[in-house]
């Protein structure tokens, strides 16, 4: 499947409304508890999310107006607003949370459609068109999600998304220097990835579901249901790959 504008708002738009599900079942006292990301309560992942919010409407200005506007202002401002936000209470976390998404929503329905075809940086530097900003937010609603530790996992995922979250973090770590040549299979889906170099044979195969795959690739674990193989079928240890991000 090509990833296209529509699918990619319409996953975001999926996702937010599935966290922010998640999100008001929330006790008060759940802020505080730890997400699944180190260091980071879920109070620190919900104020990431609607900070994430923000910068995608300074990209989406960038684009619509060509004035530079990037994300953040940088590494070090973005982690402070996270910490700073992951202290105040409940509901201000939740009242920001859908004031951001919902302003999102309202500038991505005003784009112009030829604004799309422009192209702005991500936060890695990287020139990509404007249609990534959505597929980017896709990503956080959907990721983030799962990090927030209150029972979502990468099954209640659009199975084609997980797919196209797969194949976008493989081409990822396969243009990185040292990656290990490996092919991903997914058993459920009948589709093969890999980290290799054009014409060089992959040293390992790693098989699972690709909800599996997905939560593997992106630094989420290593759910139970994962093997690896050597080309002649012979087990091998799942290898480590490099963060994604």
């Amino acid at each position: 499947m090509t990833r296209t504008l529509e699918r990619s708002l319409a996953w975001a738009g999926d996702g937010a409304a599935h966290l922010r599900g998640l999100m008001d079942r929330m006790g008060d006292d759940a802020f505080r508890a730890p997400s699944a990301l180190p260091g980071w309560t879920r109070a620190h992942v919900l104020s990431h999310v609607a900070r994430n919010a923000e910068a995608m409407v300074n990209l989406l200005h960038w684009a619509r107006t060509g004035e530079e506007t990037p994300a953040y202002a940088d590494d070090a401002q973005r982690d402070a607003d996270i910490e700073s936000g992951s202290r105040r209470e409940p509901a201000a976390i939740r009242e920001d949370v859908v004031a951001t998404s919902d302003k999102l929503a309202q500038v991505v329905k005003a784009m112009p459609e030829e604004a799309w075809s422009r192209s702005i940086r991500n936060r890695q530097g990287q020139e990509v068109p404007a249609t990534e900003i959505a597929w980017m937010r896709a990503r956080e609603m959907w990721i983030h999600s799962v990090d927030l530790d209150v029972g979502a996992s990468f099954e209640d995922f659009p199975q084609p998304m997980l797919c196209e979250l797969v194949a976008d973090v493989v081409a990822n770590l396969a243009a990185r220097p040292g990656v290990p040549a490996v092919q991903l299979v997914a058993s459920d889906r009948n589709q093969v990835w890999s980290t290799a170099a054009e014409g060089t044979p992959p040293e390992v195969s790693v098989e699972a579901p690709v909800a599996d795959l997905a939560a593997w690739v992106s630094g989420r674990g290593r759910p139970r249901r994962i093997r690896a193989v050597t080309p002649e079928g012979e087990p091998r240890p799942v290898p480590e790959l490099p963060a994604w991000l």
